[in-house]
């Protein structure tokens, strides 16, 4: 359970944007994206490769951005 702590005077936007912020961060919207189809083992692990190479250049300077 989120909870978000607002100061006398505050108005509903500013609460309303940090409980946002927050949501966000939590990653619940991302887990629920990823649990709404399946994808393989093999597939998985074969994009975190390419992600971690993708990585790899950009540390060493091979990829501009």
């Amino acid at each position: 359970m989120l909870i978000v702590q607002i100061k006398e005077g505050d108005n509903i936007e500013k609460a309303l944007k940090k409980y946002k912020k927050k949501f966000e961060k939590t990653g619940v919207v991302k887990e629920l994206r990823n649990r709404s189809k399946f994808t393989k083992p093999s597939v998985r692990r074969r994009e975190t490769v390419i992600k971690a190479a993708y990585k790899q250049k950009l540390q060493i300077g091979a990829i501009e951005k």
